[in-house]
């Protein structure tokens, strides 16, 4: 465990979370496959995703206020272990002939715990790791997030096509019992008591610490046009281009495993490195997900796809390194889970829509041009975002700092 780095802690929450996250990527698969056997069909389906995804929506924020109110360790054990009821009453209910509303309100369940916990899991890294190990725990965590996504599906279509959903579902359960027992292990001081506030007054404090900060509300705002102009037409878009013209099924799952593993490599090779720049890096490196969208608009072979996924999937671990452990030093401890939650709120709002929309457009003015508008929309806004002073301007210090710690000189000297 001495590759770990962090401490103690950490080492723990890691093992835990690593857990979880492998368990949160196996469940979607088996829950699509346990709906459709239903009988619900496609719109069905689109029912019960819209089921978990609305209350992450609606309740990120009051996540990142009850994290920086009680600690985002408390949140968290709360958050698992009614992931863990949610999901152990799922894999019962899923061993009958489930109703439909009973599946939407059970994942609109499991919705609400995802939904706060995210913001406590960035708040409570840096509580986790001192001086320059920030980085290298944000490294690990991308590691881990990314080879998840990559084994979770596969492990989860073996048991789904052997044992059924209802197992899949039990196992997802479980690993939110593991991140439990770790997180219970935490040795971690109280968060000191503050005056007695509302939740009106807490979020706006929190949203006068992320707009303070232009580099963190430009990035978010980019952010959330790429999953809406880019991301979700690739996704939705990109198996109906793999169908028709790559081969199927196989190609399009090869596209996305190379994207995982150009994930994870990035994710290794940043273990110890801190560039001066950070923000500047970490916007630069988002260039690549242009590149898959480019090469199906542009009819290119699956060798030519699979390499701009890998490329794409590298920027995407850089960028998100090096921005998390940039907010997590600029913004006070104090703070960090409300501002966490208004930029994931910022950048994944648009998601459903894109998702909704890339199918009807396409159909309106054809595939290639909506993945081809997605391509040279972020080419445009990496260029657009590099050229904004704030970003440019972050700068990491050579003594890596405790949380909160870059000069407010520095982070905030575009600041509106």
């Amino acid at each position: 465990m001495k590759q770990i780095p962090g401490g103690p802690d950490f080492r723990r929450f890691f093992v835990g979370h690593a857990a979880s996250l492998l368990g949160s990527s196996m469940a979607p698969l088996a829950l699509a496959f346990a709906v459709l056997g239903t009988g619900a069909g496609s719109s069905g389906l689109g029912l019960v995703m819209a089921a978990r995804i609305v209350p992450i929506v609606l309740m990120l924020l009051l996540g990142g206020v009850f994290a920086d109110r009680l600690g985002g360790r408390k949140v968290m054990l709360a958050s698992d272990a009614g992931r863990c009821v949610v999901q152990g009453v799922l894999a019962v209910v899923l061993l009958g002939r489930p109703a439909l509303w009973e599946l939407v309100a059970l994942v609109a369940a499991w919705g609400v715990g995802e939904a706060v916990f995210s913001p406590s899991r960035d708040a409570l890294v840096p509580a986790l790791t001192e001086g320059g190990a920030l980085a290298g725990a944000n490294s690990l965590l991308s590691v881990a997030t990314s080879a998840a996504s990559v084994a979770g599906p596969a492990l989860a279509g073996l048991l789904v096509a052997t044992t059924g959903p209802a197992t899949v579902i039990a196992v997802d359960a479980a690993t939110y019992a593991v991140s439990f027992l770790a997180l219970l292990g935490l040795r971690l001081p109280a968060p000191p008591a503050g005056a007695a506030r509302t939740i009106a007054a807490d979020l706006r404090d929190g949203w006068s610490e992320f707009r303070s900060r232009t580099w963190i509300w430009v990035t978010s705002a980019q952010m959330g046009l790429f999953n809406l102009l880019v991301w979700a037409p690739f996704l939705v878009l990109g198996p109906v281009v793999a169908r028709q013209r790559l081969g199927g099924a196989g190609s399009w799952g090869a596209v996305m495993a190379v994207y995982g593993t150009g994930a994870v490599v990035s994710g290794l090779l940043m273990l110890g490195r801190r560039p001066r720049r950070p923000v500047l890096v970490a916007t630069a490196a988002t260039a690549g997900w242009a590149l898959p969208s480019a090469a199906l608009a542009a009819d290119r072979s699956v060798p030519w796809i699979c390499a701009a996924a890998l490329v794409a999937g590298a920027g995407s671990t850089v960028s998100m390194v090096l921005w998390t452990t940039a907010t997590q030093r600029a913004v006070p401890p104090e703070a960090l889970a409300r501002v966490s939650a208004y930029s994931t709120l910022g950048a994944f709002a648009f998601g459903p829509l894109g998702l909704a929309a890339a199918g009807p457009l396409a159909s309106a003015v054809g595939t290639r041009t909506v993945l081809g508008f997605g391509a040279l929309w972020q080419a445009a806004s990496v260029a657009v975002v590099l050229a904004v002073p704030a970003i440019r301007n972050v700068r990491q210090p050579a003594g890596a700092p405790a949380p909160g710690g870059l000069p407010a000189d520095v982070t905030e000297r575009a600041a509106p």
